[in-house]
């Protein structure tokens, strides 16, 4: 009979129905604060190369934190070519200088030389600033991005989130 008196407030009644149907509605209200606070990457897929768009770079980096996650993080500024961008993300992301020399070197340590270091928890990437620039134009930038999609297709395979959230510099307007 209690239960039924749980489903309709107009239906409570009893000395501690007001305490239970309080705590009802507080428990949703808790679990709904919990659910917000569980995760910011819970509508993201667990293994996906996107814009970073409404993400911020300091809660993505907390959010690895509480994942357990490892945070890589390359601000790509003032790099113009496809072999500065590689020594860039390489440098930042305390890879070894082999691994940062072309696209395909970057490729292999992603995946095969990482895996090889163990078991991951996890990886968030963050490319900020991916240059805009002549000798890095979109197809490079296209190829950058492949690169990242095939080290998230490899890490999926082994059940391991690699999520990256990448950003353009924006190149300012010719007079």
């Amino acid at each position: 009979m209690d239960l039924l008196a749980y489903s309709n407030d107009s239906e409570v009644s009893g000395s501690n129905a007001p305490w239970r149907r309080d705590r009802l509605r507080d428990g949703a209200l808790l679990t709904g604060q919990l659910e917000e606070k569980m995760s910011l990457l819970m509508r993201v897929a667990p293994n996906i190369v996107q814009a970073i768009r409404a993400f911020n770079v300091g809660d993505l980096q907390q959010e690895a934190g509480q994942l357990g996650h490892h945070f890589l993080y390359a601000h790509c500024a003032n790099t113009l070519t496809k072999q500065q961008v590689c020594a860039r993300i390489g440098e930042q992301f305390y890879f070894p200088k082999p691994c940062s020399k072309n696209f395909d070197a970057l490729r292999k340590c992603l995946t095969e030389t990482v895996h090889e270091a163990g078991p991951q928890p996890g990886f968030i990437v963050v490319l900020e600033q991916l240059p805009s620039a002549q000798k890095f134009d979109k197809e490079a930038r296209e190829n950058l991005l492949d690169v990242f999609r095939d080290a998230a297709e490899f890490w999926a395979e082994k059940k391991v989130p690699f999520r990256v959230f990448y950003s353009f510099a924006t190149v300012p307007p010719t007079a």
